[in-house]
């Protein structure tokens, strides 16, 4: 990070007009001296009062923060035993479980790299990423072995359900068992360091293919570090629930291992279902709720059912992240939960979870941005014409330098050349801008601004407006090619149960309100709008979907 003892920044925004560079106005946290340190160690020894480390709302099977930790030094003995070394790579392929931090925590120690994979993923999707990640062996659950079929690498299966033997499937172990083995002492102890790889985490994609991103034990410390900062010593300790899936870096870097520095309990939901998500807030009084912009529509649609059936009372903040929520979703939510603090957040795989975020009510009343930049993280804004840094309140391509930075782009030299450059500098590729006070302002993806003569037209400002229509539940708008005006809006509608409302009836409720070259002018209805799992439209799938019928 760059010396700024010197400089002359704002105090307000943080900006410094000398270099044109934004910095946090967070309070820096210090980062551990001893260069031989592993995530696993140091998140261990944070002390906290903490009992219950996780919770299966299912199940209601408990991990207690003692339990966990025995659990990954015999996990990671096991694996040991069976010849995973440091620099190894361990694949996991399930559904959110308690075990599935205590997999990730154990690999870790050992200095192997984790990486993870959507269980929804097809055989064929799960291969390409095998092929390029080249695990050593992998953790799943019995109903996802026929989806490894062909593959010879080692198994240990999560789940305790008998082991079906094939001749395709090398299962030599289960979770259970590893559980239940007596320490031997056997384990082999290579050296880690803070810079070796941790995590390899598959991007979501929307850009371009899906990109294995190396982050470090530094990386994650890093983050760690960071919501150490955001808690309140003083607060009685958080039960939070993770509704989002821990193969993501939301759920990753949050829940599998982010709130263990706090002694914060994580009630975890397998998959996502709203009516287990609210049962569980009601039943172990959930203080924290981690959500996506499209269930957190669907709760403000749902509000008065919802309020009437579970008792939400515990429920003290909602913290929302994936993708910007307008402020009319915002009022929405206040207006039908009045007492829960909604914050937002910003934050990329490659940022390691890194990124910007709301700690007080204060800052979470700042509508329309997604927070301050979170501490040791400086930004610049960059016009993606010219290259030139902007200033505040101007709009370019959000560029990121701190210590939370991935390592790099796995197998890809181009890929991660364009993405970071010499001087360490992340290009998000997302265009935002940085206002007076210092909050971050996300506009949308560079490269899906639609451009119609020369005009910039930004989806997500179409959408929250199409959003804000009392017969449609959800919306997402793509670029559609044409051949005199470049490119145009194009929108996919979801109805409201029940209406009828007309193409003609939207596309004119949109022109009432924006400037002609921002007009949608072709639509079409939809049953759902097609996400990844942090809630980001998949644009591209749409392009593709709209073109081919061109």
């Amino acid at each position: 990070m760059a010396q700024i003892t010197n400089l002359r920044i704002d105090p307000r925004n943080g900006f410094c007009s000398s270099n044109s560079t934004f910095y946090s106005k967070r309070k820096p946290f210090p980062l551990p001296s001893n260069r031989c340190l592993d995530i696993t160690t140091f998140i261990s020894s944070y002390p906290h009062h903490g009992k219950t480390a996780f919770i299966e709302a299912a199940t209601g099977r408990d991990l207690s923060f003692s339990e966990l930790w025995r659990g990954v030094d015999l996990v990671a003995t096991c694996l040991s035993d069976l010849g995973i070394r440091k620099g190894h790579v361990v694949l996991i392929i399930a559904p959110n479980s308690i075990f599935f931090p205590m997999v990730c925590l154990s690999v870790m120690s050992l200095g192997a790299i984790i990486t993870t994979s959507n269980p929804l993923n097809t055989p064929r999707e799960i291969a390409l990423q095998m092929a390029d990640s080249k695990p050593a062996l992998i953790f799943t659950t019995s109903q996802l072995v026929p989806k490894l079929a062909g593959s010879s690498l080692p198994i240990v299966l999560l789940d305790e359900q008998e082991i079906i033997t094939t001749s395709e499937a090398k299962i030599v172990a289960t979770m259970d068992q590893m559980m239940k083995k007596e320490p031997t002492g056997s384990r082999v102890r290579d050296r880690v360091y803070q810079d070796d790889p941790a995590s390899l985490l598959y991007s979501s994609g929307t850009t371009g293919v899906s990109k294995g991103v190396i982050s470090s034990h530094r990386n994650l410390m890093a983050l760690m570090q960071s919501f150490s900062c955001m808690a309140n010593p003083d607060e009685v300790l958080q039960t939070h629930i993770c509704t989002v899936p821990m193969f993501h870096i939301y759920g990753f870097g949050a829940f599998a291992i982010g709130k263990l520095t706090a002694g914060s309990t994580v009630v975890i939901l397998s998959k996502f279902d709203t009516n287990e998500m609210l049962s569980a807030i009601e039943k172990y009084r959930a203080t924290c709720l981690p959500l996506v912009p499209p269930i957190l529509l669907g709760l403000v649609k749902g509000a008065d059912q919802i309020r009437r059936k579970y008792d939400l009372s515990s429920l003290q903040s909602v913290l929302c992240g994936g993708a910007p929520l307008s402020k009319a979703l915002i009022n929405g939510f206040l207006e039908k939960f009045p007492t829960v603090n909604i914050r937002q957040g910003y934050a990329l795989t490659e940022t390691t979870g890194f990124g910007a975020s709301m700690y007080s009510p204060e800052e979470s009343r700042k509508y329309g941005t997604v927070g301050l930049l979170m501490a040791r993280l400086e930004a610049r804004i960059v016009d993606p014409a010219t290259g030139s840094a902007l200033q505040v309140n101007q709009t370019g391509e959000l560029w990121l330098r701190g210590p939370s930075i991935m390592k790099g782009y796995l197998n890809n030299v181009e890929a991660t050349a364009s993405t970071l450059d010499s001087d360490g500098w992340l290009k998000t590729g997302d265009l935002c801008y940085i206002d007076g006070d210092g909050f971050l302002h996300v506009v949308d993806r560079l490269k899906e601004v639609i451009k119609y003569k020369g005009y910039q037209v930004p989806p997500a400002e179409l959408e929250a407006l199409l959003l804000s229509h009392p017969e449609i539940s959800d919306a997402a708008v793509i670029p559609f090619p044409d051949e005199e005006v470049g490119q145009y809006p194009m929108a996919y509608v979801v109805r409201k149960t029940g209406s009828n409302v007309s193409e003609t009836e939207v596309i004119d409720f949109v022109a009432r309100q924006v400037a002609p070259y921002k007009k949608i002018r072709k639509l079409a209805f939809v049953t759902s709008i097609p996400k990844n799992p942090s809630g980001k439209i998949l644009r591209r799938a749409l392009v593709k979907l709209a073109t081919s019928k061109i």
